[in-house]
């Protein structure tokens, strides 16, 4: 004979998940059975169960809002920090995310941010209690709403709860910079120069460029800073449209991007013209005689160091006694040339025929140009004992091979030989700087 036990059907308020000769569980907080022989437990109102927790587990409810915002904000970055809320709802899966809304002086109207701003590490999905927001915009009224969620938060067709705060941006920060034009264009490259901003409430600091391909405006940009108001982006696709972004910043911070300006790079016919442009201006400053002071600057990448070359006038009679005792004889009145291939180390011939310059007395203003080695630029010589004088300014580009620094310095030693009113003057060196000048390759 076959004796079987009668499975006892669970009363209200109890459940079973499994089918059997089982007992009856209790209800979860939160949550209950009406009727008899029930698997799972129903949640009171106002509570869910989201899809992976288990029967045995209480019925959860979304968190209150979070308490006690703060914000910090200094010259690049806004710092925003909160509490926790005081009711998590009975979970700890507690994620915040942070929504920004542009709002006038009537706060009742209000627009999303859009993505003008940057929240790192994110605005949606934070676990820690803060976020830091950069790229904002002088003169504005941001609205911060930061919302509390967990587990069920989805599950409930209430409005989520959120706390606000309202952040005015520095009045004192810097207005917009002007209209931003073209001053050449290659096939790989772009020169740019731009008016600097009306108010600025301090000394300029330097200019973030921020630039991408007309086609490609919602996948990936790029960006390059610089001290004065123009730069050349290398790097790019010939006869290809780019669209370009421009903000200053200042001590008092960032101003916001500029409008959107559109250029295109060049193809083989720009490049020849561009070349040969830049050939008359130097020959027509040579046999014009024009009092134009060149420096020419070096950069060492490998070595981190920075190594300027400035046209210069030869050395004294110690020099022409150094010459006598290297082989070489001078007669009065005759200036004797000094091959510098015959130097081993070119920088030892830089050396022979100009003099070491302090870095601190030379201030670059923007760039004029771009030749075989690198940039050409424009800016100040501060002499001795006497005002700035204007210089031009050349360099070596980034990534330049030996051949390319030999041939370079081997210009400077050519040019620091000569004393002519006809022919453009260098007016020294400087090599031993650890710090970069302003322009960059």
């Amino acid at each position: 004979m076959l004796l079987f036990h009668k499975a006892e059907a669970c009363r209200p308020g109890f459940y079973k998940a499994f089918a059997g000769n089982t007992k009856c569980s209790k209800c979860p907080p939160h949550s209950s059975t009406y009727v008899e022989a029930t698997s799972v437990c129903q949640c009171e109102k106002g509570y869910f169960r989201a899809e992976k927790d288990p029967p045995s587990m209480a019925c959860t409810r979304p968190p209150s809002a979070p308490r006690n915002v703060a914000f910090n904000i200094n010259e690049t970055a806004l710092i925003l920090e909160w509490s926790p809320p005081s009711d998590t709802g009975g979970r700890k899966d507690l994620t915040y995310s942070v929504i920004c809304k542009k709002c006038g002086l009537d706060t009742s109207q209000c627009e999303d941010c859009g993505g003008g701003l940057r929240f790192i590490p994110r605005h949606t999905g934070l676990i820690n209690n803060s976020v830091i927001v950069l790229d904002f915009v002088s003169h504005v009224n941001y609205t911060f709403e930061i919302e509390a969620m967990n587990g069920v938060s989805e599950l409930s067709i209430s409005p989520k709860p959120f706390t606000a705060i309202t952040v005015t941006t520095d009045q004192d920060a810097p207005s917009l910079i002007g209209m931003v034009r073209k001053d050449w264009a290659s096939q790989n490259s772009l020169a740019l120069s731009w008016q600097a901003p009306a108010f600025s409430n301090g000394a300029v600091l330097d200019y973030e460029i921020k630039y991408y391909e007309k086609e490609h405006e919602q996948l990936t940009y790029s960006s390059t800073r610089s001290k004065a108001p123009s730069v050349i982006i290398t790097g790019l696709k010939p006869s290809t449209k780019y669209i370009f972004h421009i903000r200053v910043r200042t001590a008092t911070g960032y101003s916001g991007y500029s409008q959107k300006f559109e250029f295109e790079t060049g193809d083989e016919t720009s490049d020849m013209a561009a070349e040969q442009g830049q050939i008359l201006v130097i020959a027509t400053a040579a046999v014009g005689g024009f009092t134009l002071l060149v420096i020419l600057t070096l950069f060492f990448l490998i070595t981190g160091r920075c190594h300027w070359y400035i046209k210069a006038k030869m050395k004294s009679e110690e020099k022409r006694r150094t010459h006598l005792q290297n082989g070489h004889l001078r007669f009065p009145g005759v200036k004797t040339y000094i091959d510098p291939d015959t130097y081993e180390d070119p920088s030892l011939a830089v050396h022979e025929f100009a003099k070491e310059i302090d870095p601190s007395r030379i201030r670059i203003e923007r760039v004029i140009g771009a030749g075989e080695f690198g940039e050409v630029c424009s800016g100040r010589l501060k002499t001795p004992g006497k005002r700035e004088i204007p210089v031009a300014i050349k360099t070596l580009k980034g990534g330049h091979v030996d051949r390319q620094r030999r041939d370079f310095l081997r210009e400077a030693s050519i040019m620091g030989q000569f004393d002519h009113p006809n022919i453009i003057r260098l007016e020294g060196v400087v090599t031993k700087t650890s710090q970069c000048p302003a322009m960059r390759p």
